[in-house]
């Protein structure tokens, strides 16, 4: 009887990684990064002038308005009726740049409170409000 030859060396896993696929890949993105680099920084030589100016910025001025918890109205440490800011919220819209409102409200008035401010603020012509609180104690 012809037996069949068994072959040891065809069964063996060859634990070796062949790296030449990955050499061949590395030295192909080489040569294509040493051909586009020049072509990149290809730029004409010329001499700009220099000018010394900054932007003139002017920051908005900020109107801080609180309610405590009785629902008394303070507009940047007076005290004002709910009419009296709506006519001091006309004016500071008229204003350029627009003044910002930081609105600082006590954890117990009412939201009623809260929300009339807000609404004379919108109705006045103010465009940014803002909360104030303050941070949560760890």
């Amino acid at each position: 009887m012809a037996g069949a030859v068994h072959n040891d060396v065809e069964d063996d896993f060859n634990p070796e990684i062949n790296t030449t696929p990955l050499v061949d890949v590395m030295l192909v993105l080489l040569v294509i990064f040493i051909i586009t680099m020049p072509a990149l920084q290809h730029a004409v030589k010329i001499d700009l002038p220099r000018a010394a100016s900054a932007p003139a910025e002017v920051k908005p001025e900020t109107i801080d308005v609180a309610i405590d918890a009785t629902g008394v109205i303070h507009w940047n440490d007076r005290v004002v009726d709910l009419d009296g800011m709506r006519a001091l919220i006309t004016d500071a819209a008229r204003a350029q740049p627009q003044p910002e409102l930081h609105l600082r409200a006590d954890r117990k008035t009412a939201y009623e409170d809260v929300m009339q401010v807000m609404s004379a603020a919108q109705s006045g012509g103010l465009a940014k409000i803002g909360f104030v609180s303050e941070a949560a104690k760890r």
